[in-house]
């Protein structure tokens, strides 16, 4: 685990990998009050608990970006567990979450279950999170209702299987859609501004102005056909 997010800002940040596809599972938590929430719990439910323990926090909410196995696939156990209310992803990614079960056992991860979120999340919603809040954005094309979370005054965003340093998600599977991943990235994502420092669903960290001067994807300069 490691720790992205500076102790001057009003949110601090954990980053997990988890299950054999190391996705990264966040803990994000409001500084002043240290409730917590956990993003996109793919599994290793007990390890993501100790380290609640860990740094002294109190779980608030689940929060869920869309509905993939590795992201989601420990949502109903760690539901099970604390009680705490999932929130995420958009409803258009229902039909993911109800193959959770089926796709675990294919996976070797007999423990995932499928859920119903407490609430739904639909573009420009806000989920609070102690006495801060983070902002919502609907940006389909990996799954059709995947979404991102932001916090505008850390600069901090969780995108999911959205965008990755160097790279875009995949958009091969059902309802999956190319051009609408590259609309929500460049329509989406680069108006909050180049500053913004995200974790992927996989791998490092990185910012919208890198990728947007590097990403053979989404660079400008890729995107004018340069």
């Amino acid at each position: 685990m490691n720790a992205p997010t500076p102790p001057e800002l009003p949110i601090r940040a954990l980053i997990a990998p988890v299950t054999p596809l190391q996705q990264n599972c966040t803990i994000v938590w409001c500084a002043k009050t240290r409730k917590a929430a956990i993003i996109d719990p793919g599994g290793e439910v007990q390890r993501l608990l100790a380290a609640l323990k860990e740094h002294d926090l109190t779980l608030e909410k689940i929060w869920i970006t869309h509905g993939h196995l590795d992201h989601a696939g420990g949502t109903a156990s760690l539901k099970d567990i604390t009680g705490v209310p999932i929130e995420g992803p958009h409803p258009d990614d229902a039909f993911w979450i109800d193959q959770i079960d089926a796709s675990g056992a294919k996976w070797g991860m007999p423990e995932a279950r499928g859920f119903t979120p407490d609430r739904w999340l639909h573009d420009g919603d806000v989920v609070t999170l102690g006495e801060t809040q983070f902002e919502v954005l609907h940006c389909p094309g990996h799954t059709p209702g995947h979404i991102i979370f932001f916090h505008r005054e850390a600069r901090f965003a969780q995108v999911g299987d959205v965008l990755f340093q160097g790279s875009i998600g995949r958009t091969d599977f059902p309802r999956g859609n190319y051009q609408d991943l590259i609309d929500a990235i460049t329509s989406k994502l680069w108006p909050l501004g180049e500053d913004v420092r995200f974790v992927p669903g996989h791998g490092p960290m990185s910012t919208f102005g890198q990728e947007r001067k590097a990403n053979p994807f989404v660079s400008d300069m890729a995107l004018a056909g340069e």
